[in-house]
């Protein structure tokens, strides 16, 4: 028997309760893992609370990524005793995730651990810190350098937001970084590298087609008019990477900063990443980062506060990576 967290469903309110389960009880996978941490994601508040309609199967183990030590593999390229990573695939939504002592899932979503590298820090990067990279890796491909000019981190207080801010600013670019916080997360992030900080709502306000041009390059993690209005300023050129949309799905722009200023909307997915391009970006990610980003970005739940937690990240009340111990 094994502890994990277990969603159910009563009316149409989502439960969440840590109840124990059996081997028998997982899902098919060639892979079975001792899950040593997990992690807490903006998805998985939603999944949680019920907040949003990610899970549509119950019962259900939450939980997108995980970190742990291969208990038996039918996989050639797994045997017992590897420590692997798994970040996406649909896990923790429509097959049993990271917030269990053990999951089983296919051999195809795992990732070997990078040298240097352990499940406590892997969880502290996570899908959050996998997805800046590949913003990162999306605005260096657009040709967005740092002597370009200015990059805009929106959400930068959240945890793909906080790994960007880390990210770029180590590799020399100037970073602002905009929060719904700004006076409580100011301090921190401008010891994660962020130049200036800006509060949310001068992005707020409804744009103009364009703008006072202004950013070379936006990682954007909120969407809605956050993304319309930096747009609307973007440099002649310039390029966006988006990944989120914790301000809503709607993008009310028009077609002005594309076709008069040139700008490109880059879309980055970490969920079905391929392999090769999804080991490459944890190398990247985690030759980058500093060792005092593990300490200042994060912070350690047990599997009994995910309930507690999820409710806080979904009303944006949690700052930087929130790693789930096991």
């Amino acid at each position: 028997m094994f502890n994990a967290l277990i969603l159910t469903q009563e009316g149409k309110s989502t439960l969440a309760n840590v109840g124990q389960l059996q081997v028998s009880d997982l899902p098919e996978g060639e892979v079975l893992v001792d899950v040593s941490c997990s992690s807490l994601n903006y998805k998985d508040g939603l999944a949680v609370t019920g907040t949003g309609r990610i899970i549509r199967n119950f019962p259900m183990v939450p939980g997108i990524d995980f970190a742990g030590v291969v208990v038996e593999s039918s996989d050639k390229r797994y045997k017992a005793g590897d420590c692997v990573i798994l970040t996406g695939w649909g896990v923790g939504e429509n097959h049993w995730g990271g917030m269990a002592e053990k999951a089983r899932v296919n051999a195809d979503w795992l990732v070997p651990m990078p040298e240097a590298c352990d499940a406590e820090k892997a969880m502290m990067i996570g899908t959050a810190g996998l997805t800046a990279m590949l913003c990162v890796q999306a605005l260096q491909a657009a040709n967005i350098q740092p002597d370009s000019g200015e990059i805009l981190v929106t959400g930068a207080s959240g945890g793909v937001g906080s790994v960007a801010v880390t990210l770029l600013a180590r590799l020399g670019y100037k970073v602002v970084a905009s929060t719904g916080r700004a006076e409580e997360n100011s301090e921190l992030l401008k010891s994660l590298g962020a130049a200036e900080v800006m509060e949310r709502s001068e992005l707020e306000q409804d744009a103009r087609p364009l703008e006072k041009q202004r950013w070379a390059g936006v990682i954007d993690t909120v969407g809605n008019k956050v993304l319309a209005t930096a747009l609307a300023q973007m440099n002649y050129g310039g390029a966006a990477a988006i990944c989120g949309l914790a301000g809503g799905f709607a993008l009310p722009t028009t077609v002005m900063p594309f076709i008069l200023r040139g700008v490109s909307l880059l879309g980055v997915d970490s969920v079905s990443c391929p392999f090769e391009k999804r080991q490459k970006a944890w190398e990247q990610v985690l030759a980058l980062l500093p060792e005092s980003y593990y300490q200042q970005a994060g912070q350690t739940i047990t599997l009994e506060q995910v309930p507690e937690f999820a409710d806080k990240i979904v009303k944006g009340e949690v700052t930087g990576r929130v790693l789930v111990k096991l």
